[in-house]
């Protein structure tokens, strides 16, 4: 019954945060901002229990750093909730709008979607920065992270929840559903009726248990096996470029590239300088055999192109045609990005409108995909489904919409529209 009291809260919630004007939303995120620096003494001491237990559970270093927080990262945290206040409300906007034939003025707007649950794992920051996107989108917030976590988020949480008490915004808005066990999580997922979204932010494992036993609808984000694929016509110093880019620069996101193609036309030219570089950058190649010879793999297994590593490790293959290279992406990949590097304009145009990703690149990284380098300032995540939202999710893939309209007394008939008049 404790989930349901949060939850209950959080639909109040709902309904009082939606009609605010932006002033009042934005006040009380600036009012979140200055919290969190005012109380990172609190936050760091809940911290260092989890990292403790993390390390005392045999955690790796690698996952420990990721839920750790400082100083630093605190205000980093702080000053992504004040630039979320400056960005610009999508609540009210107008999709589009017309006069239609019989006088009816016709508008559909923005609206908040409601009550929003958000199931992640690790870093603390998607606490807050889950909290403050769903606030700046007029929607109240059930956050349910990591049980590595807890001490942290309930730390957040309750400073979140002080901040907005002296502001419009009601406090009940931001809530972390209680309990640490997988109970907590069903019951969120069966909350039909009282949460109306739910987002997954996590690896392909939460995903797919989220979305298989949800009776919440839920929106699907952030696998990615992602693929760079070189044509026949590519600048093949270019397509290593970008190669690199995609695997290299950040491999542990969503957005890095996990497989790459390579036109046969070209493969004796560009794999040696490929598998060259990719090595250089201690990335590990997984390939056929056959394709030692133009430099170090490791033998590939089917299961290898499925994968979405996150690690320094990259699948490879070499293909007839584009269309063959299209066919293994539909076959492998999950949907997020994937790119071509060509000269070609035609072979371009084919490739976007064969791969149905959420995001499609040509001569570019694929990790351009993301919120902010798209310009939408922030996300809350990247989603590859094709309902409601699809690729980088900011501020209105949040909003549902509404569709207002305004007559002179309007009346419908078998015959047609009737305004009757109103004149002395």
């Amino acid at each position: 019954m404790e989930f349901v009291k949060v939850a209950r809260a959080a639909r109040e919630a709902a309904a009082e945060l939606a009609p605010l004007p932006r002033a009042a939303k934005d006040a009380a995120l600036r009012a979140i901002a200055d919290a969190l620096v005012a109380n990172s003494p609190e936050i760091l001491e809940a911290n260092a229990l989890d990292v403790d237990k993390a390390r005392e559970s045999g955690t790796s270093e690698a996952m420990i750093d990721r839920l750790r927080l400082d100083e630093a990262r605190i205000e980093a945290i702080a000053q992504a909730v004040r630039d979320i206040a400056d960005l610009p409300d999508p609540v009210g906007e107008v999709v589009r709008g017309s006069t239609l034939p019989n006088g009816l003025e016709l508008r559909q707007l923005r609206v908040p979607l409601g009550v929003i649950g958000i199931i992640y794992e690790g870093r603390p920051n998607v606490t807050v920065d889950g909290a403050a996107l769903c606030l700046k989108s007029g929607n109240a917030v059930l956050l349910r992270g990591s049980s590595s976590a807890y001490s942290s988020n309930a730390a957040l949480v309750k400073i979140m929840q002080a901040a907005l008490e002296p502001t419009e915004v009601p406090s009940g808005a931001v809530q972390l559903v209680p309990g640490l066990t997988r109970d907590s999580v069903k019951e969120l997922m069966r909350a039909r009726g009282l949460v109306d979204v739910l987002i997954p932010r996590g690896g392909a494992s939460l995903i797919n248990s989220v979305v298989e036993e949800s009776t919440v609808p839920v929106i699907e984000t952030g696998v990615g096996n992602c693929h760079v694929y070189v044509d026949a016509d590519a600048d093949l110093d270019l397509a290593v470029e970008i190669l690199l880019n995609a695997k290299a620069q950040r491999p542990s996101v969503c957005n890095a590239a996990e497989t790459f193609l390579v036109h046969a036309d070209v493969a004796e030219q560009f794999l040696p300088r490929a598998l060259r570089a990719l090595k250089e950058a201690g990335v590990t190649v997984h390939a056929d055999p056959k394709l030692g010879v133009y430099g170090e793999v490791v033998p590939a297994t089917e299961d290898d192109f499925f994968t979405e590593y996150l690690s320094l490790d990259i699948a490879a293959a070499v293909v007839g045609s584009l269309e063959e290279a299209v066919a293994h992406i539909r076959k492998y990949g999950s949907g997020h990005t994937d790119a071509i590097v060509t000269r070609s304009q035609g072979a371009a145009r084919r490739f976007v409108q064969l791969v149905d990703s959420a995001a499609v690149a040509v001569n570019a990284s694929t990790r351009f995909t993301d919120g902010g380098e798209f310009g939408f300032g922030a996300e809350i995540g990247i989603s590859t489904q094709k309902l409601h939202a699809r690729g980088p999710m900011g501020l209105p893939e949040l909003t549902s919409t509404k569709w207002v309209y305004t007559g002179e007394g309007h009346l419908r008939t078998s015959t047609g529209t009737v305004i009757p008049s109103c004149g002395g």
